[in-house]
């Protein structure tokens, strides 16, 4: 069962008192502690915690309204009803500037008693729960743009092994191509050679020119295939990050 709520009343005439005890009981959840004055009221708030206060309009020396306002002004989350029976429209005007929950009319009956206090609390559980989502809602767009992380993530992983392959089907041919490219290019600076060095540096392009197309044919897949993988790795963990 959830804790009970405690509910101070406060009223000169004790009768009004035990109306209360007997209607918020403890099977319906609630506690119910009595005052005879706002002076006494203010000072049982001092030791401990209320979920609703009660008060008469008309008592001796601090009336309703004036316990109102300073109630309001100490624990403005705190709710408070104003019981009266034959109030004025200033002393009303007075209690709803100070943010009273409810008026309640003498004669009081049980049910009157019992759906103030349900009212009272559900409004004031509203009012302690609306900044909550106020705080909430600029988070809202950080998680907007996550799917679309999520869906560039996926994408990549999902390209990384056709950009892979088109590194290892081109790269042979590039190879290929710079061995035609070298070998065709030694032998005409041939016959411009005057010097021997000369002479023996293009004779030595020519001879290695096949040796390094082989090179590029054998080694460039290979090196096609190590970004296949780092690709695909960088994606994946970029996705579990996202995630």
């Amino acid at each position: 069962m959830d804790a009970l709520r405690k509910v101070l009343v406060v009223d000169d005439d004790a009768v009004v008192g035990k109306s209360f005890n007997r209607v918020l009981t403890k099977d319906k959840g609630y506690v119910v502690i009595t005052a005879q004055s706002g002076a006494e009221a203010l000072e049982k708030m001092r030791t401990q915690n209320y979920d609703l206060v009660f008060t008469d309009i008309k008592m001796p020396g601090m009336d309703g309204v004036e316990l109102a306002e300073q109630v309001k002004a100490r624990q403005p989350w705190t709710p408070v009803v104003i019981i009266t029976g034959y109030g004025t429209q200033t002393n009303e005007a007075r209690a709803k500037a100070a943010g009273v929950a409810d008026f309640m009319r003498k004669p009081l009956s049980p049910e009157m008693i019992e759906e103030s206090a349900a009212h009272a609390l559900l409004e004031s559980a509203v009012a302690v729960e609306a900044p909550r989502v106020e705080t909430v809602a600029p988070a809202l767009p950080v998680e907007a743009v996550a799917p679309g992380s999520n869906l560039k993530n996926m994408a990549l992983f999902l390209a990384a092994p056709f950009i892979g392959l088109a590194y290892a089907l081109a790269l042979p041919f590039v190879g290929i191509g710079m061995l035609i490219w070298t070998a065709v290019r030694a032998p005409g600076t041939l016959p411009a050679a005057k010097k021997a060095g000369g002479y023996l540096l293009n004779m030595a392009k020519f001879v290695s020119a096949p040796f390094l197309g082989l090179a590029y044919a054998v080694l460039l897949p290979l090196v096609g295939l190590a970004l296949l993988v780092w690709v695909a790795a960088k994606a994946l963990m970029a996705t579990k990050q996202a995630a």
